[in-house]
């Protein structure tokens, strides 16, 4: 039988359900996303579909702000009422006698961050949740950085796979969305100054009032350049809000990180959507896709936020990536199923659609995962990008 922490599950009786006070203040308050159409004339940011794109994708590049500047997302309205919400939960979990316990820990002092050099071979190291640091060469970037002992109320169930301090200086940082889960204020402040975020719309004015000066603030399908690396902000299916951030005042994303050798997709909270597909086409060649493995139960409240282990198989399918890195599971505990339930699930979806296990990696915390070369290492790839279209 799993354990919760009482101060996220208060209340909850045999059988019963209880969630993270800021899931349910975060669903209470979200507003209704408004339909694309209504908002078309608004002159909201939008992108022109490039020559080729499939009529499916057309909504991916449609504006998604309202003449007030609220975000939304242009192919799916969301529906998150109150009354759902406390169906939630009145409901019984059906995951209660499930033992799924979180993940292993393994020692990891991040020593290796300060002694990368140009042509190390590329590594994915699991912090937990949605963060990974990413050690590419000589130079390092993270994943929605979240090193602290809460999202907001829920408690960190393992500790972080190493130390905030062995980040480098010179790393950068790419932000989904403004959840707690996913940007955290002590995090921010512990990391060096000197980093480097990437942000979506309407995030970048919250890191200058924390001394974080160096923040790009990207729309959907804009790409900003660091060094070698080429960073483009891509659509996702989610929603944001935070203390003091109104639901929809700032934008949500995914994001492809390239190398000029290797492509990493990262894609941040998101529910299942034609999006993988036209990332696949427009970004080939992807070779490390992070994906989502936890927080989906029950299906009928939490799919359009959150893909589930067999969506998240899809997507690697679409994205058209070699490996999967399993993400966003064994931390927090967020919805129904238990910590560690995401990984079997997800390894069972793999092998269902017949995709090799040497593929699809569920790091324990604080694991280091060397990237495997390609088959094709060297051979001549299809170039991201320059700009947004």
């Amino acid at each position: 039988m799993r354990t919760r922490d009482a101060t996220t599950r208060a209340g909850r009786g045999a059988g019963s359900r209880g969630v993270p006070a800021v899931r349910g203040a975060a669903l209470a308050l979200a507003a209704l996303l408004l339909a694309p159409l209504a908002l078309a004339s608004d002159g909201g940011p939008v992108a022109l579909a490039p020559d080729g794109a499939p009529a499916e994708a057309a909504p991916l590049y449609a504006a998604h702000a309202d003449a007030d500047g609220r975000f939304f997302t242009p192919w799916a309205r969301a529906d998150r009422s109150f009354l759902k919400f406390v169906r939630w939960r009145l409901s019984r979990n059906p995951y209660a006698d499930v033992d799924a316990p979180p993940p292993r820990v393994v020692p990891n002092d991040g020593a290796y961050l300060r002694s990368a050099r140009a042509g190390d071979a590329p590594s994915l190291t699991w912090v937990g949740h949605a963060t990974y640091v990413v050690a590419d060469g000589a130079d390092v970037f993270l994943t929605d950085p979240h090193f602290g002992e809460r999202a907001l109320l829920p408690r960190r169930l393992v500790p972080p796979g190493l130390p905030v301090d062995a980040i480098p200086p010179d790393a950068f940082a790419v932000v989904s969305h403004n959840h707690y889960d996913h940007l955290d204020d002590d995090t921010v402040r512990a990391l060096p100054a000197s980093v480097g975020w990437y942000v979506p719309l309407g995030l970048a004015d919250w890191f200058r009032e924390r001394g974080r000066d160096d923040v790009t603030e990207l729309d959907w399908w804009q790409t900003a350049h660091r060094g070698r690396f080429a960073i483009t902000c891509l659509p996702s299916q989610h929603w944001s809000l935070r203390l003091g951030q109104p639901a929809g005042s700032t934008l949500w994303c995914a994001w492809l990180v390239d190398s000029g050798e290797r492509r990493y997709f990262f894609a941040g909270d998101t529910g299942y959507f034609a999006g993988f597909a036209e990332f696949g086409r427009r970004f080939p060649g992807i070779d490390a896709a992070l994906l989502p493995a936890g927080a989906y139960a029950p299906r009928w409240f939490m799919a359009y936020q959150h893909m589930d282990p067999q969506q998240s198989v899809r997507a690697f399918a679409d994205l058209g990536a070699r490996h999967l890195f399993a993400m966003h599971f064994g931390t927090f505990d967020l919805t129904d199923e238990p910590p560690g339930q995401g990984p079997v699930e997800l390894r069972a979806a793999a092998r269902e659609a017949g995709i090799d296990a040497a593929r699809v990696h569920v790091p324990a915390v604080g694991e280091r995962i060397a990237l495997p070369p390609a088959l094709d290492a060297g051979a001549p790839r299809a170039p991201a990008p320059e700009d947004a279209p």
